[in-house]
Parts: structure tokens; sequence; C-alpha cells
């Protein structure tokens, strides 16, 4: 077995992340590799809108005025290679702007691009019933702003074959930043799954920048200091095993939790986290501090992938406006709730005489009073509060006249209201996220070294390869630990917020949001896995939820993972609430009360 290693720096978590993340990395990191992760969903409909107005543009246009006209001549100078999904809707321009950049730098350098994914050019030859939702069975709507299938790793891997120095992509799986350089460098072939799990468990953990190394994290006030953030490091092997680490001196903190954390990030069920090029398991995964930042990770499985890709397509449903208002003095929250029930009111009376029709949906929240915890708020008697609102109308002229009505509460009604400095708030297209999927067959990828086209082929998964099922977990599986007889014996019993026993991470998947659980102890799991069920979890929820909740268990790192479905009014831009992302809901859940044996809090 070589002892070779690649070591590999994750920079950017999304577009508009830290300018200063790169520049710490390629100075201190001693890395192989400088990866950017900049799309999500939503990015792609307002890049390919940038391209519709200015056909040079649709890529991250930071990416090559920001964080590579800083790096570019030392990750040169240095033999680092880039990996980035900049290109986005655009990556030939992309390409020749990087070229425009290294002759500006004075520096040769092979700049690579992988595209094929925007499948809005053959929109015509599409059939809308075969990309279908995935979640709900609807059709392709006829309308979009864009549509692009989630591409693999192996052509980045194919880019940098060929020499490239810098790879950009458009849409590919997060993880495939971080995949393709490690099948490169080890030659790793694509039926060799183990070592293809272990590297999307690499890029998985990489992918959201700092959110592993303390970003986000449920102890955030043990985290040193957020103002010189660490950004991090992967440490991999030839065999897939790999470490996690930090530049030394910088503010953040690698920890089991921290890592543990990022694993559970929005991959739904974790026996079946499904990539173009490997099908994962990471419900066995093994954490082990190794040293001050520096945690070990091993233990992900791998199949062979489905022969198709993951399809994201996104379209105007409407238009929505967002706007809000200060309210103080006593009872400001009612204050706040009269005020906005009485635009609503006064708007859709006007709608009426104007044959316009009324609002779709509307969204009240008042930021101060708890509303987002529904009957889970604690605040009672605020005086002072935010009033956010939110408006979905098919007719943008009929926002426009919602809009101009606003300020019209300050001298027409409850009184204590302020805050219309940034004045009249601007209707937006309300944007939703359709996703399907699609034969890897019909996507034809493109391999483009500088100016030249270098290949064009579609990448299947082998025939000799079959697509093996999953590995079901076991309840009986979780560790040994305190048993339920233990809390319901002759002990006295107390109740904690479960943040107490818990660590939590949660994100968003469209309209549905996971929460990720890992036990503190691993004798709290037994007690984890008895309260906080699906049904309870859904019960907690249910002012936000629609769909239903899944629990899926993870005994490798003591566990588990909470699917809730429909449970963001519509998720992303689609959405009119505040946490349009679930960022907040692991926080809202750790609220909760658990009963524990009074031994374990006086112990603590």
């Amino acid at each position: 077995m070589s002892n070779k290693t690649v070591r590999i720096g994750g920079a950017s978590a999304f577009y508009g992340d830290s300018q200063l993340s790169a520049r710490q990395l390629v100075d201190d990191g001693n890395i192989d590799y400088l990866v950017f992760d900049y799309l999500a969903e939503v990015t792609m409909a307002i890049l390919s809108q940038a391209k519709a107005k200015n056909s040079d543009y649709g890529y991250a246009v930071d990416f090559v005025t920001v964080a590579m006209r800083d790096v570019l001549a030392d990750c040169a100078q240095k033999g680092i290679k880039v990996i980035a999904n900049a290109g986005g809707m655009n990556v030939p321009s992309c390409i020749t702007a990087l070229q425009t950049l290294c002759s500006e730098l004075d520096i040769s350098l092979n700049i690579a691009g992988v595209y094929g994914d925007d499948l809005s050019t053959n929109r015509q030859n599409l059939n809308s019933d075969d990309l279908a939702e995935m979640q709900t069975g609807q059709p392709l709507p006829e309308r979009l702003s864009s549509i692009n299938a989630y591409l693999g790793a192996r052509p980045i891997a194919d880019a940098l074959a060929a020499g490239a120095d810098v790879v950009v992509t458009g849409r590919v799986v997060d993880s495939a930043l971080v995949i393709g350089p490690l099948m490169h460098e080890f030659n790793w072939q694509e039926n060799e799954y183990e070592k293809l799990a272990q590297g999307a468990l690499a890029g998985h953990i990489l992918e959201c920048g700092a959110q592993c190394t303390g970003g986000n994290f449920t102890d955030w006030h043990l985290v040193p200091d957020f103002s010189t953030m660490s950004y991090p490091i992967a440490q991999v092997s030839a065999n897939g095993a790999f470490e996690v680490g930090i530049v030394p001196n910088t503010g953040g903190m690698v920890t089991e939790a921290t890592i543990g954390e990022q694993i559970l990030y929005e991959i739904g069920d974790p026996a079946n986290y499904l990539l173009p090029d490997v099908a994962c398991d990471f419900s066995n995964i093994t954490l082990t501090q190794t040293g001050k930042d520096r945690v070990s990770v091993s233990g992900a499985k791998g199949r062979a992938p489905g022969n198709q890709y993951k399809v994201c397509a996104t379209y105007v449903d409407g238009y929505k406006l967002i706007s809000s208002f200060f309210m103080g003095g006593e009872r400001a929250a009612d204050k706040a709730r009269v005020n906005i029930n009485a635009l609503v009111k006064r708007t859709e009376r006007a709608f009426a005489a104007k044959g316009l029709g009324g609002y779709r949906r509307t969204s009240i929240e008042i930021i101060g009073a708890e509303d987002t915890y529904g009957p889970h708020a604690k605040a009672q008697n605020t005086r002072e509060v935010i009033a956010k609102f939110g408006l979905h109308h098919d007719n943008k002229m009929a926002l426009h006249f919602a809009a101009s009505e606003i300020a019209y509460l300050a001298t027409s009604a409850a009184p204590g209201m302020s805050g219309f400095g940034a004045g009249r708030p601007k209707p937006q297209p309300l944007i939703r996220v359709h996703s399907a999927l699609i034969n890897k067959s019909d996507v034809p990828v493109t391999v483009q070294l500088n100016k030249t086209v270098h290949f064009t082929q579609c990448y299947l998964t082998p025939e000799s390869s079959p697509v093996a099922e999953a590995a079901q977990f076991s309840p009986d599986a979780i560790k040994a630990g305190v048993t339920s007889s233990d809390t319901s014996s002759s002990e006295s019993l107390t109740s904690v917020p479960l943040v107490t026993l818990a660590y939590a991470r949660s994100g968003d998947k469209g309209d549905n949001v996971n929460i990720g659980l890992i036990a503190r102890e691993a004798k709290y799991l037994p007690v984890l896995y008895q309260q906080v069920t699906e049904q309870v979890v859904a019960t907690y929820f249910a002012h936000q939820l629609e769909g239903h909740v899944l629990r899926y268990n993870l005994p490798g790192i003591n566990g588990f993972n909470f699917l809730m479905t429909q449970a963001l009014g519509g998720g992303g831009t689609a959405s009119l609430r505040t946490d349009t992302q679930g960022k907040a809901a692991a926080q809202m859940l750790l609220s909760m009360p658990i009963t524990v044996p009074k031994s374990w809090v006086e112990k603590a």
C-alpha cells in the first residue's frame, strides 16, 4: 500500500463565503488541492438569469475576480491545483475569464472545464412525465428558469489526467469536487466502491467549509475565535482513510462532535446517500480524535451507483413580497399582528375591486415573540418586536400596490410602528425547485481543456457492476447503555433540555428539513431512542410540518437523522417564512425537554 497522502482544503461553502479562506489555506495549509463549492439550487436560477442578460456571464464571477485574483499566482508557484464548480451555467466563459486573469498575472496554467449538466437547450426533447418530481410526482413544468443534471466526479478526474491545473465545472454533486482529485491521484477505479465512499465522505465534510471546524456548532461558545475562523483540510490516504484538520493558530476547532454534526448535515437516509459515482452507507462510520484539532474518519461503505443523475429544475410560480417593520411599546406583538392583518384585508379588498384576485399565501412572523417556535414560545409581554410578513400573489402589479400601501399603517393603525428607512420593498419572482431523475445515457458530458473541447461522452455505470441493495440497520444494533428501566426505576427523575444530552445540526433539501442528532455520551443513546421518536418530533414541529417525519439511525457515531418532509412552506426562495432553509430547526429541537435520572444532571 502506498504511503502517499493528498491534502485538500475546502475554501467555500456557498456563493458569498469568505474572501479570506483561500489565502489561509494556500499560505499555511500545505495543501495539494484547493476546492470551492459555490452552487445551490436557486443559485443556478440566478446564474441562468445573468446569462440570459449577458451571454458572457452565468458563472461565479467572484471566483475569478476575488478568490483567484488573490491566490492563483501562489497556487501556480506552489503547485496547488484548484477545483471549483464556479462554472455555473457558463463554464466556457469562466475558462476564458481565468485565462485572461492568467495573462494579467503573467502565469501559464492549463484551465479545464466540465459541463453538459445544463439541459435547457434540449428542453423540447425532455418528456415532462419522465421527469416527474421525485417526491410529489408532478410533471416537469413547461416554463423553466433552469434545469441541470448533477454530474459526478469521473470527468473531473479525466480533466486532471489531461493536464489541468484548474478545473471549473457546472452543476456537479458537491462531493465530486473532492472525489475527482482523489480518483486521479490514487488511480481509483470505478468499481472500488469502498474507497469512493470514503472519498465521498471526505467531500461531504469539506463541502460546507467551516461548518465542520466550529461553524454552526451546537457548543458554539467553545469555539476559540470566529473572527479568525479555520477552514478544513482533509489528508487522504490511498485506501480512502482520512484525517480532518485545520491550519494551526486559527480560530476554529476540529472534534468528533464538529465533524459528526457536518456528517449528518442534509444527508437524508445515511445508509442510502446516492451519488453518480457511488452509493454510500455512512451509518457505521468511526470518528477518532487523533490529536488537537485532528479527527480521523473511516468506515464508509460503498456499492454500485444507479444509471441516473438527479436533476434540479427551477421555475417561477408567481411573485412574493417580503417586508418588515419595528413595533415598540406594551403589547407590541399584538399591535404588530393587528397592523399586518389590516394591511392584508385592505389590499385584498382593493384587489377584488380591480379584478386581481386574492393572495395565494400569506405569512406573519413576529420576531421577538418567538412565533417561529409556535406553541413552544416562551416570550411573554415583550415590548419590542420586528414584524415580518410575506405575501404571495400571481400578479406582480398587485404586490407593487401592496408595497405602496404598507406605509399607511404608520399613522392609521396601532401606535409604536417605525423602521421604514429602507423604503418600499420590491416584488420578487417566487422560484420553486423541481427534482427528478434522468438516465446518464441522455446526458453527454464535455471536458474542455483551455479553448479546445477535449472530448464529449456519457458516463455510465459499468454493466458488470450491478446496483446492490443497502444493508438495513436494525435498532437492536444500538450500543448497550442505559436501559428503559433506568429511567423508570426508583431513582428520582428530572427534566432537562435535549441540548444537555445531544448535539444537533439542521438544514434543507427543497421543502424538506434534515435534523441530525448525536448523543454526547453513548449511555444517552437509548434514552434518545426512546424519547425522541418520529411521532415526538412530528408533534413538536406540528406548527410547521405538512408532511411526515422519518428517523434514520447512525450507530457508528451514536446518532440519528430526522427527515421532515414539507416542513419549510415551500423551502428556499419559494418560502415566505423567516427560516426558509431550516437552519434553526435543530436549535428549536434542542429545547425539547427529556426525562433523565437526576444523577446524570448532578454528575454533569
